[in-house]
């Protein structure tokens, strides 16, 4: 979604709320024009498709988080039938522009995380700077993040909080969550949190991160399948663009960023490894060409505005006339975790 906060900093910063991110480098990689038909994967508060439609574009915004879609019906009053609503998961935005009525699109937007309207929202149960239920279902449907840590086997969440939320005292983690829910199980965001401040306790060169962060990163991307969602928006994507078609993707941390790293290098790449040893390996045609070689981050002076978009990645590629292939998830980047079963799709 467009309007995001840092995901290393999951409270309250003080700064204006819902600023789209990146939006000038968003809309210089996309170039909307008038007639174009472009898929905002991650519509939240509709700040990359305002710009769009703006720029005399048609758009297919989809989100998976209800209340967005409920708060996103003046935009297409205001449009005159140029803004498509759809309620439903990225992973399926090339069948959600089909529905629509397109069987080919000219540009694809996808912002990747989760919302500041989701974070801000304590009953949403996202963050642990003011209290709330342990939720963190962006679809408000399916298991949610107490079902997840009142349940599952100490040796799961040790994995999914080492892997996806990357912290280092995942083990310690894991065992205080266990042995506080014999007790009583979970079911607000501030009891999860204090159990995990009293082991991974303060940084004092990082007074600004709470020592939760880490592991309500870990629980919100299990819950809501975010790496396996993302990886296969990629690949969703690239059956749905048209050639000269533009994708653009804006990342917020490592583990999302890895793989659409992963996905353009291997998608624009023209030559196998080889050396004077071995010869080249052959390699499938590449689907796209680098708009964006590397990423691009925020500037300076947007990050001065705007302090949610200090992490933000931008990476983009223009689609080529070749057939659209299959992609490994687990070879784009995603972690193998066998407790995923069931959950975040």
């Amino acid at each position: 979604m467009s309007d995001r906060k840092d995901p290393n900093n999951s409270g309250d910063d003080g700064s204006a709320p819902h600023i789209p991110v990146l939006l000038d480098r968003v809309c210089e990689a996309m170039a909307p024009k008038p007639g174009d038909v472009i898929v905002d994967g991650t519509f939240g508060a509709g700040g990359y498709t305002k710009a769009f439609l703006n720029a005399g574009a048609t758009v297919v915004a989809v989100d998976r988080d209800p209340d967005a879609i409920a708060n996103g019906q003046a935009l297409v009053d205001a449009y005159d039938g140029r803004l498509k609503l759809v309620h439903g998961q990225f992973v399926d935005l090339d069948e959600h522009a089909r529905s629509c009525g397109f069987e080919g699109v000219d540009g694809v937007v996808m912002d990747l995380g989760v919302s500041s309207m989701q974070l801000d929202q304590p009953e949403r149960g996202f963050s642990f700077r003011g209290d709330g239920p342990l939720d963190m279902r962006m679809e408000q449907a399916g298991p949610s993040a107490a079902d997840v840590v009142n349940t599952m086997p100490q040796k799961d969440l040790t994995r999914i909080i080492g892997l996806l939320g990357e912290e280092k005292r995942a083990s310690a983690v894991s065992a205080a969550i266990c042995r506080a829910r014999d007790e009583k199980p979970f079911e607000r965001t501030v009891e999860l949190a204090r159990v995990v401040e009293k082991v991974v306790g303060r940084n004092p060169k990082k007074p600004g991160i709470h020592p939760a962060t880490r592991t309500f990163q870990a629980l919100r991307i299990y819950v809501n399948g975010e790496l396996h969602q993302a990886a296969g928006a990629l690949a969703a994507a690239e059956r749905i663009l048209k050639p000269g078609g533009r994708l653009v993707v804006v990342t917020f941390h490592s583990l999302e960023d890895r793989i659409v790293k992963r996905f353009l290098a291997d998608r624009t790449k023209t030559r196998g490894g080889g050396s004077r040893h071995m010869p080249e390996v052959e390699v499938p045609p590449a689907t796209f060409e680098y708009i964006v070689k590397g990423n691009q981050d925020a500037s300076d002076e947007e990050v001065a505005m705007n302090p949610r978009a200090r992490s933000a990645r931008l990476r983009a590629g223009l689609r080529l006339d070749t057939p659209a292939r299959e992609l490994d998830i687990f070879e784009a980047g995603v972690p193998h975790l066998a407790a995923y079963k069931g959950l975040g799709g």
